[in-house]
């Protein structure tokens, strides 16, 4: 696939991102997605799923792969993927909802990770980033749970969240099937020692193990 033909693959499925369902308030299981690089060729998804009321680890699949799309801004999604659906299809446990290290909205075509991921599985996908990426915003209040929007041409595509008293914050946007309300109650629910939430931790560790 070429960079062309992967923006217009990201403008074809755009319209099937659901932002209006609210989504679920409460989940018995949660996964957390992150994808690891060895080299310049090599992606390793790992997809940890996690028992939300006690955040104990219920399954966990890491797939490796060679990489099949150049390393492009914007379009990490089609780098990321493969390995990361590959993972997923050997799960033993169905989470209900997906938070991954990276983008939703919060993107320059609103289509990040998180959004293409949801829209695939049909789940609902909550993007988290550890970095900005587009837009701009306040810095949020040094208290835990503070937040400012981040805003995009106009429009308000995430936030920037403090999940921890006086440490830097995340950057949290809808994928599919969740509000931005509801997204970020479940990032502080999910980062209850940490700056970043446990799925995301723990499949990011898995990825580099």
């Amino acid at each position: 696939m070429s960079i062309e033909e992967a923006e217009a693959e990201q403008e074809r499925l755009r319209p099937l991102v659901d932002l209006a369902d609210p989504g679920p308030e409460r989940v018995e299981y949660v996964a957390g997605l992150d994808v690891g690089y060895a080299g310049d060729d090599e992606v390793t998804g790992a997809v940890v799923v996690l028992r939300a009321a006690t955040l104990e680890i219920a399954d966990q699949v890491a797939v490796r792969q060679r990489a099949s799309f150049p390393y492009v801004p914007g379009l990490f999604a089609f780098r990321e993927l493969p390995p990361l659906l590959a993972a997923m299809e050997k799960l033993t446990v169905a989470p209900e909802l997906l938070v991954c290290d990276g983008y939703g909205l919060a993107h320059p075509r609103r289509f990040g990770l998180a959004c293409h991921l949801g829209v695939l599985t049909g789940l609902p996908t909550i993007g988290v980033a550890k970095t900005a990426f587009v837009g701009r915003h306040d810095e949020p209040a040094a208290e835990r749970g503070s937040w400012s929007p981040i805003v995009l041409d106009g429009d308000v595509v995430g936030r920037a969240l403090r999940t921890r008293d006086g440490v830097k914050p995340v950057y949290v946007s809808q994928g599919h099937r969740i509000s931005l309300d509801n997204a970020c109650s479940h990032v502080l629910r999910l980062s209850p020692a940490f700056r970043l939430p446990e799925p995301i931790r723990m499949a990011d560790r898995l990825s580099r193990a």
